[in-house]
């Protein structure tokens, strides 16, 4: 297990000048952040000495628990005095700091992962932390160093194995009594996807069941980006994602809408999303400076980096808070 160093280079942050200033101290004060981002199939662990600045980076298989986090923690362990941990963990994950169960993972059908408590894991770094979930780190990430610089409300979604949505505002993270499950929402099905089978164990309409990575899987026995061209599959996808773009824009208001994950690298997808978002707001709501929600919908510009940069940024807030 080797580290590796981050070949990509800093992206200066317009939104968050606090950012850079945090840089200096902990450069100044030889201070150190970890980061961990947890996903279904991999988990991220990285070091900086400011959030945005990821000096090294490592990939782990996500196993069992006790496996996976022992790995993380050997990595991390080897990396010297580390000052804070941030960490972005897939959901649902208890994200209260006064609750008993702080950083515990919740009901999932994730096998062995229930009841598995990052704060354990990690409580012999004897560093402060701070956990939220993986999207939500994403759309931190993204209002910092990415496609929502400068944005006062950004909103980020993920489409892959699951379906997420977080939301940021002045560069805090919104959340209710715990992390917003979006990707849960009730959707009207396509008028020729009726007989879908949805992949949601608990739901048999809500987003993810139909419209993430293994329900396209399940409907058309491709993933979208391999269906041929001008498949019906694109136009039905987005209109699903489409509704928690409405959805969004309804009840946030954000600046910017960012999509990110493995769906949303099929070409043409991220401009079917924006046509049926339009006409499902029926000029309600102002589209945006070009008409067309091409300025307000857009791709995530860090790509695989917007989680683990978003932790970054929540060991850093760990900091300044203790």
């Amino acid at each position: 297990m080797r580290w590796k160093k981050s070949s990509k280079k800093p992206v200066p942050s317009k939104a968050a000048n606090w950012l850079s200033d945090s840089g200096k101290r902990h450069a100044i004060a030889g201070l150190m952040l970890a980061a961990i981002e947890t996903g279904g199939t991999k988990c991220v662990a990285a070091l900086a000495e400011a959030p945005g600045k990821i000096q090294r980076r490592i990939e782990v298989p996500t196993t069992f628990p006790d496996e996976t986090f022992a790995r993380l923690r050997d990595a991390l362990g080897n990396a010297g005095p580390i000052s804070a941990l941030g960490i972005a963990a897939f959901g649902p994950v208890d994200i209260d700091p006064a609750s008993p169960t702080y950083g515990e993972v919740l009901v999932t059908s994730k096998p062995g992962w229930q009841g598995a408590s990052y704060r354990n894991a990690f409580a012999g770094l004897g560093c402060p932390l701070r956990i939220e979930s993986d999207v939500s780190g994403a759309c931190l990430g993204e209002w910092g160093f990415g496609a929502g610089q400068g944005e006062n409300v950004i909103a980020y979604v993920t489409v892959g194995t699951g379906i997420g949505a977080g939301v940021v505002h002045n560069g805090a993270i919104l959340n209710g009594v715990g992390h917003y499950e979006m990707g849960h929402i009730k959707v009207s099905r396509a008028d020729d996807d009726g007989k879908a089978r949805s992949v949601c164990p608990l739901h048999d309409d809500c987003l993810e069941g139909l419209a993430s990575g293994p329900s396209i899987l399940a409907r058309w026995g491709q993933s979208l980006s391999e269906l041929a061209q001008g498949h019906e599959g694109l136009d039905v996808e987005a209109s699903y994602l489409a509704q928690l773009a409405r959805t969004l824009t309804l009840t946030h208001r954000p600046a910017r809408i960012i999509f990110g994950g493995g769906v949303m690298k099929t070409p043409g997808l991220i401009e079917a999303i924006r046509r049926h978002t339009k006409s499902s707001l029926a000029g309600y709501i102002d589209c945006g400076r070009a008409g067309d929600m091409s300025d307000c919908i857009v791709p995530a510009s860090l790509g695989d980096d917007a989680g683990i940069t978003g932790a970054l940024m929540l060991a850093d807030a760990a900091l300044s808070e203790q």
